[in-house]
């Protein structure tokens, strides 16, 4: 299943960009081609086509060497240039292209419902387009790329040892009280010594991105994000029918998950150290030891599901595509990054050997499959997927997977165990989504806002979504700034409450999947084959459920997850 090296037809084989002289007679030639026939548009298409994914490809390779060792300064530069000095300039030859599609004559005679997804797109993006919100766009990615490093160059002194925040989160696991206590507050104390650092870059954030979006037109820069991420499907107000479906059904259980928790540990009070322990007393999960066991256990796991799966790892794996364990200097998170010239993507992880790790391979691993899927797609445009569908594949991996974990957790007992706290972990993320984006929404309808007024509305949206179990008292800043934690924040304003809608969609399937495996799984991979060349509810219903976050819709599925954890406590 290797894929050989890109064959290019339009682009030179050895391109590289190291300079904007690289680019620019191509892009020039694209600007300047006569097209007389449909033949020839088309041709065009695909020139522009593979010249888009060489583009993206090329930033994604700077994007990923930089987040692998943030101390890198040439790695650093490398992206910022390109962001800075690169993008800019792309920026009007995208929009001249566009405009140039959108006025071709033989534009009617490419119909069908994929050529229509995509020439609404372009309408948008023309719509949007604004030559002076090129700089102020520019200026974003630096400065959103200024938290990765902030949070990627954090450490934490834990008994001697220097640990990265995922290595000392880990310790949080650990069955002794006063350990996990001291690792808490230590890593707080981090945190809090760049709170004010971050705070201040997300005022800039919100001032660049107000300004951006005036420039556009548009009364805040919610309204403007909502149509550059192409939300033509739903609208703010369905947002906000998602955090009250949330608050109505989903808050009530994670309540009492940490009552539960509380009992079990038998303490008094629950503190925020005490969330992540194993509340019966048991040592922390270790589903793997090393980046390499996890991999080679994700591939057979990945496998049993579908072959095809097990062989998109093993592929990735044989180009050297992953960087998985965590290390000083590397940026925090993970992601899937979709490489449209290779076909093969790339997974970056922090892994040190938890269940959340495994469970984040089982998830990037989704993201991976889907790239594989749609690699065959006509147009680098069809590939990329809006993250409502994107986040489907790869949380329903999560469940489809499940089946499986024995491979990691061979005792019958701990699987039940890592089982019952993932779905619990299922249910309890969604509130956090629901606060996240309630409180994006509130930013930037008041842009102006001062940074105290910043904190209580976080604090008032946490309270809506979280029962008053956890007891801060002490430690109130760790509520306070908890917002800070969140890169997508600082990274990619409003794309969260995908990962809430998608988990919704993702228990649909894994709810088929329980009725009818073969079935399910083949409408699964049915739908990540379209890419985006359907709407969202299109590809939904094509994987045998429905783009839904009413009230009734989201009680119900909630219950098939309560109805599989009292399966698995009998």
């Amino acid at each position: 299943m290797n894929r050989p090296a890109p064959q290019r037809h339009f682009l030179p084989a050895q391109l590289e960009v190291k300079s904007w002289s690289d680019l620019e007679p191509w892009l020039d030639s694209l600007d300047g081609r006569k097209i007389t026939s449909s033949s020839e548009f088309r041709q065009w298409l695909n020139d522009l086509s593979e010249t888009e994914a060489f583009i993206e490809e090329d930033a994604a390779w700077r994007y990923i060497k930089m987040t692998i060792d943030t101390r890198d300064e040439q790695l650093t530069q490398s992206y910022q240039w390109f962001v800075s000095e690169i993008q800019p300039k792309i920026s009007p030859f995208n929009d001249r292209f566009n405009r140039m599609l959108m006025a071709q004559p033989f534009r009617s005679e490419f119909t069908g419902r994929a050529f229509e997804i995509y020439f609404r797109q372009i309408e948008k993006e023309i719509a949007l387009y604004r030559e002076n919100n090129i700089p102020l766009q520019s200026e974003v990615a630096q400065k959103a790329q200024e938290y990765g490093a902030t949070i990627g160059g954090m450490a934490v002194e834990v008994d001697g040892s220097k640990l990265t925040l995922p290595q000392a989160a880990a310790e949080l696991q650990k069955t002794d009280r006063q350990h996990r206590e001291a690792v808490w507050k230590a890593t707080q104390e981090v945190r809090m010594s760049v709170h004010q650092k971050l705070d201040e870059l997300f005022t800039q954030l919100i001032e660049l991105r107000t300004t951006i979006a005036s420039n556009a037109g548009f009364k805040n820069f919610r309204d403007y994000k909502f149509e550059a991420m192409g939300r033509f499907d739903y609208t703010k107000e369905d947002c906000f029918d998602f955090h009250k479906s949330i608050a109505q059904s989903i808050k009530p259980l994670t309540g009492a998950f940490l009552r539960e928790r509380r009992a079990q540990l038998g303490v008094d009070t629950l503190r925020p150290w005490d969330l992540a322990v194993d509340p019966t007393g048991k040592e922390p999960l270790k589903p793997f030891s090393t980046a390499d066991e996890l991999l080679q256990k994700s591939v057979q796991v990945f496998g049993m599901v579908d072959s095809f799966f097990g062989e998109c790892l093993s592929t990735m794996n044989s180009m050297g595509y992953l960087d998985l364990a965590s290390k000083e200097g590397k940026a925090p998170g993970g992601y899937n990054y979709p490489l449209y010239e290779s076909g093969v993507p790339f997974i970056f992880m922090n892994a040190v050997g938890t269940q959340r790790d495994m469970v984040t391979m089982m998830h990037e691993g989704g993201h991976a499959v889907h790239s594989f899927l749609t690699q065959d797609l006509e147009l680098t445009s069809f590939k990329g997927c809006p993250s409502e569908v994107a986040e489907l594949a790869s949380m329903t991996m999560e469940l489809l997977t499940m089946d499986y974990w024995d491979v990691f957790y061979p005792d019958p007992e701990t699987l039940k165990r890592a089982k019952k706290d993932h779905l619990q972990d299922i249910l309890s993320v969604l509130p956090w989504i629901a606060i996240v984006d309630r409180f994006q929404h509130w930013v930037y309808e008041h842009p102006h806002h001062t940074l105290e007024e910043r904190k209580a509305e976080w604090k008032s949206i946490h309270h809506e979504f979280t029962e008053d179990v956890v007891d801060y008292s002490g430690c109130e800043d760790a509520v306070n700034y908890m917002w800070q934690k969140q890169l997508h924040i600082f990274e990619v304003p409003f794309y969260y409450i995908e990962y809430g809608m998608a988990q919704l969609g993702a228990i649909a399937i894994w709810r088929n999947y329980k009725n009818d495996p073969k079935k399910a799984v083949a409408q699964y991979k049915e739908a990540l084959k379209l890419g985006y060349t359907r709407s969202i509810p299109e590809i939904y219903e094509a994987a045998g459920i429905r783009f839904d976050f009413s009230a009734g819709y989201v009680s119900e599925l909630a219950a098939f997850i309560q109805q599989q954890l009292s399966e698995l406590d009998s």
